[in-house]
């Protein structure tokens, strides 16, 4: 019998990322290869990676990107498209034939734009009603799943480990300032195209490691503002609860962080008077989103990213740097594996949210 220590028990699931501080385009090979020493960490039942600024002839647009159970699926959420938006483009998503990713759903994206008509008959703005949007074709569009929704960025992601995956979607032929990748190893959800990760809502993407025990609470309260979880795991909560916060609420990144990954109140009784009152007002009114059970996050989003453990830091996670790149992982390995040279590498303290946004212009 093998006794502990000989074991490996990888702590499930693999988050990677790289951002280009100055705005400088990379493909998707980078990030590939930096979740190929992580392969333990999946079990090749969900992986995925979202990329930023990857289209920049339609910065414009929303990309919606699709699943369709079949042909008729996709006719009829095309006709409902075409009655709400702008569709500039719609194509195949390309993908490599590969005998690892298999059951391989109709993937198709679209280049939208919310007819005016349309935002000024519901007075919307154009954010909220794309959000409405995906909501509705997610709940209501029988074989059809938007898994990506944002401007000049995109998931991709299939059952599979992420290597392949990344081989699948031909992630080398694209090029963003930002990556972000996800390996799956499902405890307690089942493992389909829908659930894994990126979990994306307009350019907010989620990758997330660990195990959200306050789900249905989180779930409950999200959900009494027209949010729908439906993805059959916990961690899309998360996404909806980002945007919720940030661009519903308009806190900062550090105030999400302490409302997700509030400081005990023991710790925010040894603050300043002035930080110590924020603190407790973030936590006692957005007392329901504290997210609690063990997690590693990274939140991608236009112009950056965060990583942000739980505040016991129950999940590894290691950032790095070299040059104007930012690397950040579940394990060195994979940042080693993506830069040999890195430097400044830290293990941020559980709650610490660390976070990289570019100046404005660059992306």
């Amino acid at each position: 019998m093998k006794k502990e220590g000989q074991i490996r028990i990888p702590s499930g699931c693999a988050i990677a990322a790289v951002i280009s501080k100055e705005g400088k385009k990379m493909t998707g090979e980078k990030i590939i290869e930096g979740m190929k020493p992580m392969h333990d960490r999946s079990n090749g039942l969900g992986g995925g990676f979202a990329g930023y600024g990857i289209y920049p002839e339609y910065s414009e647009f929303y990309a919606l990107h699709i699943f369709f159970d079949d042909r008729n699926a996709m006719a009829d959420c095309e006709r409902f498209l075409k009655d709400s938006f702008e569709v500039v483009k719609a194509e195949y998503i390309p993908i490599r034939k590969i005998p690892e990713i298999v059951d391989v759903a109709i993937i198709r994206r679209y280049f939208v734009t919310p007819l005016n008509s349309v935002l000024k008959k519901y007075q919307l703005d154009e954010k909220e009603y794309v959000a409405r949007t995906v909501m509705k074709i997610n709940t209501e569009q029988k074989g059809a799943y938007v898994f990506s929704s944002g401007k000049n960025m995109g998931t991709f992601k299939a059952v599979g480990f992420p290597e392949d995956v990344g081989r699948f979607y031909r992630l080398e032929e694209y090029e963003g300032y930002s990556w972000t990748a996800h390996g799956r190893y499902p405890t307690n959800t089942p493992g389909w195209w829908g659930g894994a990760h990126p979990f994306t809502l307009l350019d907010y993407s989620i990758v997330h490691n660990g195990e959200i025990s306050s789900y249905d609470a989180n779930r409950r309260y999200i959900e009494m503002f027209g949010y729908k979880c439906t993805l059959q795991t916990d961690t899309e909560v998360i996404t909806y609860i980002a945007d919720y916060l940030l661009r519903h609420q308009g806190l900062t990144l550090r105030e999400m962080a302490s409302v997700i990954a509030a400081p005990f109140w023991s710790t925010i009784g040894k603050k300043s008077p002035e930080e110590a009152d924020q603190l407790a007002y973030l936590r006692k009114v957005y007392s329901s989103l504290l997210i609690t059970g063990p997690f590693s996050i990274i939140l991608g989003f236009n112009g950056g990213l965060m990583a942000l453990n739980d505040r016991l830091k129950l999940r590894s996670m290691v950032t790095a740097e070299k040059d104007d790149k930012v690397y950040i992982a579940s394990e060195e390995a994979a940042i080693r594996k993506m830069e040999p040279d890195a430097v400044n590498v830290y293990s941020p303290c559980g709650g610490e949210p660390i976070i990289v946004t570019l100046p404005e212009g660059t992306y």
